[in-house]
């Protein structure tokens, strides 16, 4: 089919309408309205280096028409009697790995050491009022993954792995806005991602598969060194054909039982910093200038600098978001980011983090010693406070000057914060770095540098700091049928990778099932 590429600018905000857009065509191709071709849109921007302005990329049919969009639900197959796929975890990398099989006629049965998505929120509630931390059952672990509860961001830098449009695709059909296939930078909102996944699930079930909450996988049977079943906390045991590994990024318990079953792990990178809030005002004004026409989203940003070859740079950035209590165990603080799907808080808040390599630590050939250090930083920030999950927190003109703040200003974090010495409970290997970073991106972005932003400790679950190895067939190579996947084996970094690899590794079962 023959198209065309058109790009159409107009300006952001009262005028950024369906009308507008229409006009526009019809001004730029020379033609009335009424004669418009039959176009799509392709993607969607917002630039705000200038003026602010929405940038469209137009497809015309030159055919007069497109063909009708893909239902993938229609190639799902009823797998209730077909060959098991035993699949640890229900996160992303996890249930997209279950719907791939239902295409490849595979019957994939998703084991959660946590709840249903909806019973999640009253541990989240818990951990945010009460200060109770349920290991298996927090913003990170549940069905949905870390990803439900910290925003639903959709971008990635790693299209090429795998399918994006078809990742998008799937999250439409099963109730994600369309406009996820245009914007450059989608987002679904922590508000409307249980009801997505809620429909994930019942799509699995009605399809054959099974889904078990509450199944927290203690022990593999591994037999000449091929996987053939694992044991849950209950003592049930679950036999396969195939077995992927989705257990993300903070299972470390995983790590654990890997290691004591002599199968290989590897250090790798990550980053560790903090959590940095401004008012989302105040970041509007930056990055739209004063005066700029109403009506345009809360606006994001993003900053990176590599400093005597170290990266520093903002993660996760939550505009009109609220900072989280994400520990998995009690003892710990850890902090992560959210935003509803309107992004309409108060506040703006990012991951402000510094990258960090096996060799900084004393042993980098202990495949844990990212992990003892994260661990470290979660466990200094914890007994360093009152037993609660309030949070260190400090003005970042004080962390400059390596003093404690007088006050705090007002924050989204709902568990409280207390004025630490933040400089002084984070490692220097993280402290100086960051605080030169931070001089650095008080060019790059004027404002950024305020009395109004605060430092909150630690953000200290960017990645996993440990690597599940897998060979050429994706599988592990100490142990057939085994599949590390995702973010926990260190081959993703969000819902949409994640996704991708869960895809990716459904299809590498498939091919060792069949062989």
């Amino acid at each position: 089919m023959k198209s065309t590429l058109l790009e159409i600018v107009i300006p952001a905000g009262l005028n950024e309408t369906a009308t507008a857009l229409v006009h526009k065509l019809a001004e730029h191709l020379r033609i009335p309205v009424e004669d418009l071709p039959v176009y799509r849109i392709l993607k969607r921007s917002l630039d705000a280096r200038q003026v602010p302005v929405y940038r469209y990329q137009i497809e015309i049919a030159e055919s007069g028409f497109f063909p009708d969009q893909k239902r993938y639900q229609d190639e799902y197959k009823e797998v209730s009697d077909s060959r098991r796929v035993i699949i640890i975890g229900a996160g992303p990398a996890g249930y997209f790995a279950a719907l791939e099989c239902l295409e490849l006629g595979l019957k994939p049965v998703v084991l959660e050491r946590g709840k249903e998505v909806q019973a999640r929120r009253r541990d989240l509630k818990a951990i945010q009022q009460d200060h109770l931390v349920n290991p298996d059952s927090n913003y990170c672990f549940g069905e949905g993954g870390a990803g439900t509860y910290s925003d639903g961001k959709l971008y990635t830098r790693s299209a090429k792995r795998g399918d994006l449009q078809k990742v998008l695709g799937i999250l439409v059909e099963q109730g994600a806005d369309p406009d996820i296939r245009i914007e450059a930078h989608p987002h679904i909102g922590s508000n409307k991602l249980p009801q997505i996944i809620e429909k994930m699930r019942t799509c699995i079930l009605h399809f054959g598969g099974e889904i078990h909450f509450n199944q927290c996988v203690v022990d593999f049977n591994i037999e000449h060194s091929r996987i053939h079943s694992v044991v849950t906390a209950g003592g049930t045991e679950f036999k396969g054909e195939a077995f992927i590994l989705a257990t993300g990024h903070s299972a470390r318990d995983i790590f654990y039982l890997l290691k004591k079953k002599k199968l290989r792990l590897e250090a790798k990178s990550f980053a560790l910093g903090v959590r940095v809030e401004h008012p989302q005002q105040l970041i509007n004004d930056i990055q739209y200038r004063k005066g700029a026409p109403g009506q345009l989203p809360a606006a994001s940003y993003s900053l990176a600098c590599t400093l005597d070859h170290r990266g520093i740079f903002s993660f996760c950035m939550c505009p009109g978001g609220l900072m989280v209590p994400s520990a998995t165990s009690p003892g710990e603080i850890v902090l992560n980011g959210m935003s509803l799907s309107r992004r309409d808080s108060q506040f703006a808040n990012s991951g402000l983090v510094v990258s960090l390599n096996p060799k900084d630590f004393e042993h980098p050939d202990d495949p844990f010693c990212g992990l003892y250090f994260q661990a470290a930083v979660e466990q200094g920030a914890f007994n360093a406070g009152d037993g609660s999950q309030r949070a260190p927190a400090q003005r970042i003109t004080d962390f400059m000057q390596s003093r404690v703040s007088a006050t705090l200003p007002p924050a989204s974090y709902i568990p409280g914060l207390w004025s630490a010495p933040v400089h002084a409970l984070l490692p220097k290997l993280i402290v100086s770095p960051m605080k030169a970073g931070i001089k650095e991106f008080a060019g790059q972005m004027k404002g950024f540098f305020s009395e109004e932003a605060i430092l909150v400790a630690p953000e200290s679950r960017t990645s996993s700091p440990v690597r599940i190895p897998r060979n050429s067939l994706s599988m592990h190579p100490d142990c057939e049928g085994l599949f590390p996947c995702g973010e926990g084996a260190g081959y993703a970094g969000g819902i949409v990778s994640a996704a991708m690899d869960g895809q990716a590794c459904a299809k590498a079962a498939f091919q060792f099932i069949m062989k």
